[in-house]
């Protein structure tokens, strides 16, 4: 509890010292397909499958130092956030947070999306991301002072599997 605490304070720290305002909904974008990732982007997506299979386990994301911090987004769902990986580094096989939604008519929750979080502190503009253009990173709208870019992996997303929220997720 006491490093949740802890990183908690961090990247509200960052947030302070960020020289960025926050946007509603700032996505870095450029004018083509983004729902049409390339077949670089979409080996990377491959392997963060990968990286990511165990985590179907909830208890096994847990050992492995994933926090449930209690906050759940409609369009998104549940938030686990394992904070020593807030480091300001892009690692497309460990992402900061996976993202759970609820089973329709179960007591039990599947992981659905990895989310990425590089503080503004570390980095003024979007960050390098995934091979290509089709990443879609944003100021977070919830005031942690971060770029946020969710990836959709393990529930199809309609709106493209780099959009922010997904219809699916109630």
């Amino acid at each position: 509890m006491k490093t949740f605490c802890l990183s908690l304070v961090l990247v509200a720290g960052c947030s302070l010292f960020g020289s960025l305002p926050m946007t509603a909904h700032q996505a870095v974008a450029s004018g083509f397909d983004k729902s049409n990732p390339s077949s670089g982007t979409e080996q990377e997506l491959a392997r963060v499958r990968i990286a990511t299979a165990r985590y179907h386990d909830i208890a096994q994301a847990e050992a492995d130092g994933y926090v449930n911090i209690h906050l759940y987004l409609p369009g998104e769902g549940f938030h686990y956030v394992k904070f020593s990986l807030i480091d300001g580094a892009f690692d497309a096989e460990q992402p900061e947070v996976l993202i759970y939604a609820p089973v329709s008519g179960e007591t039990r929750l599947e992981l659905v999306a990895v989310e990425y979080l590089v503080p503004l502190a570390f980095s003024p503009d979007a960050p390098a991301g995934f091979t290509g253009e089709a990443d879609q990173w944003r100021h977070d709208t919830e005031g942690f002072g971060v770029w946020e870019l969710n990836a959709w992996v393990w529930l199809h997303n309609p709106e493209g599997v780099f959009s922010h929220d997904n219809p699916r997720v109630p």
